[in-house]
């Protein structure tokens, strides 16, 4: 499922300043990116579950971003105000981003890809979550594959 016109529309007047001239959006998506160590994930349920005797979870998972492909650049907006779209916190140019490691994740209920970055020694892990799986494989097929 797509994002809705309404939040379609946020996102979209909240990139359009940063639009060069001609450039063309091809897609928008709401996905978490970054990635969070297994070790990050165990120690805080583990304090959490000291601190409130057992009756509390607690997960840690990546930060929501409201995503932009362009058929020149990735852009990423902060997600995490109350739904609406924040500040650009990451601008990608296209040529340079590439995407490998696709899979279904999470029972199937999750679609997992990992963007390389030319020159970078370190990529990022974007996590579409079950409401917008279908945009994965979408967003993953307008992006050459790493190698």
């Amino acid at each position: 499922m797509a994002l809705n016109a309404r939040r379609t529309r946020q996102l979209l007047e909240t990139a359009a300043p940063l639009l060069l001239q001609g450039e063309q959006v091809e897609m928008t998506t709401l996905a978490g990116v970054g990635s969070v160590s297994v070790r990050k994930q165990a120690l805080t349920a583990a304090v959490v579950g000291v601190l409130s005797a057992g009756t509390v979870m607690a997960t840690v998972t990546p930060r929501p971003l409201y995503i932009v492909l362009t058929d020149q650049r990735l852009l990423f907006f902060d997600g995490n105000r109350g739904g609406k779209p924040g500040k650009l916190l990451l601008n990608l140019p296209r040529p340079y981003v590439s995407a490998g490691g696709s899979k279904k994740a999470f029972l199937g209920l999750q679609y997992v890809t990992h963007l390389t970055l030319a020159g970078q020694d370190r990529g990022l892990k974007v996590t579409f979550p079950v409401q917008h799986r279908s945009d994965g494989p979408r967003f993953v097929a307008g992006l050459p594959v790493t190698r």
